[in-house]
């Protein structure tokens, strides 16, 4: 509820000015969230609306000096923590760490029980 109000003020004021500097610091967090939106995208490569309301956010964030990490750790605490890139490693995480290594496993091994019966005559 917090960020729906949050994002709708935000997209009611004007953007900040940016220095270079405090672009790059935007876009280089930018390239750290995830759009929930859009399935395994950036929102800075996002078209979406959320993801132009959260790079709102982070800007007016930038222009007022918060730092990245507190940027981050507000984001997630509203959209949780997959709404990064890279979450942080910890209990509530965990299945988003270990499933890439579950899914190689098995295709490893469906790969490897194929292999075995085209053998066998």
């Amino acid at each position: 509820m917090i960020a729906l109000v949050t994002a709708i003020l935000l997209t009611a004021t004007p953007g900040p000015t940016l220095n270079a500097v405090e672009t790059a610091r935007a876009e280089a967090i930018m390239q750290e969230i995830r759009c929930v939106v859009c399935a395994g995208q950036s929102i800075a490569d996002s078209d979406a609306a959320l993801a132009q309301d959260m790079r709102h956010f982070i800007r007016v964030r930038v222009a007022r000096g918060d730092d990245a990490a507190s940027i981050r750790a507000e984001l997630a605490q509203s959209y949780r923590d997959e709404v990064l890139l890279r979450p942080p490693f910890d209990w509530r995480t965990l299945p988003l760490w270990l499933a890439p290594l579950i899914f190689l496993l098995a295709g490893g091994g469906m790969l490897i029980m194929a292999s075995r019966s085209r053998r066998e005559p």
